[in-house]
């Protein structure tokens, strides 16, 4: 490894410029316009409607509010990555993992044109701004916010992406005018609370000074890779941002990892 010291990683290393922005709380009733295949396990589902002359969506880790009807109660509530946007043509872009059993899966393996969806939100975003190197870290649940980093990107960045997927047939490519790296880190769906093929993905990549380092995954495993970055790498901690997008055992879970 290649590796600035911890002293010259934090010497060299000011704050990157991170701005929250709040959005109105807004409820959308959208219709299913078409539904796709990514790849054999990522559904991709087109939803449209007037509700989206407004919608707003700053960052590319947004997460929208999707509410599912259950025969008895209150509709089942899951967290979406808007995947793409376009208020002109008021269409929204959701990509589902379907890989594990639940409602929001099952709703995404049944949907067809015309079915109905609540959408709500973003309740806000976190702008990351002036990165010139990228690491994104993620599973398939992360893949819609890194695809939409990734192709959102312009000219002049530099991006590492690692990404944590089934087998072959579960990767996907993306189109950007970045300088895009692409590293994919295969493994079983019954290991996906295993983080040591990540770390031994990122363990080849050198660590630059002013990089952002995003992170999604399963929480135990977003976890063990902030930990080693910061532990076993040096790297400061305020240029890491690591979610866990799930956790195993727990239904709709969703959390930041801190410090």
């Amino acid at each position: 490894m290649n590796d600035l010291s911890t002293q010259a990683l934090a010497a060299t290393a000011s704050l990157p410029q991170i701005e929250r922005v709040r959005h109105e709380i807004k409820r959308r009733e959208l219709t299913v316009t078409s539904v796709d295949h990514v790849t054999p396990q990522m559904l991709r589902i087109t939803l449209t409607g007037e509700d989206l002359a407004d919608f707003v969506s700053a960052g590319a880790d947004d997460h929208v509010k999707i509410f599912l009807p259950v025969a008895v109660g209150e509709p089942e509530r899951r967290d979406y990555t808007p995947r793409r946007y376009d208020n002109q043509a008021r269409s929204l872009v959701l990509d589902f993992a379907v890989h594990e059993a639940g409602p929001a899966t099952q709703w995404a393996i049944d949907a067809k044109p015309g079915d109905k969806l609540s959408v709500g939100g973003p309740r806000g975003s976190a702008v990351i701004s002036g990165i010139r190197r990228w690491i994104l870290i993620g599973d398939e649940t992360a893949l819609p916010a890194m695809g939409r980093r990734i192709e959102e990107t312009g000219q002049g960045v530099s991006i590492v992406s690692i990404g944590m997927v089934a087998g072959p047939e579960e990767e996907q490519v993306f189109e950007t005018r970045a300088n895009l790296e692409t590293i994919w880190v295969h493994r079983p769906l019954s290991r996906a609370t295993d983080a040591s093929g990540v770390i031994a993905a990122l363990e080849r990549v050198t660590l630059e000074p002013e990089t952002f380092v995003w992170i999604a995954a399963e929480a135990s495993v977003a976890r063990a890779v902030k930990t080693h970055l910061l532990e076993k790498r040096g790297f400061p901690l305020g240029w890491i941002k690591a979610s866990g997008y799930w956790a195993k055992g727990k239904a709709d879970a969703h959390e930041t990892i801190g410090d």
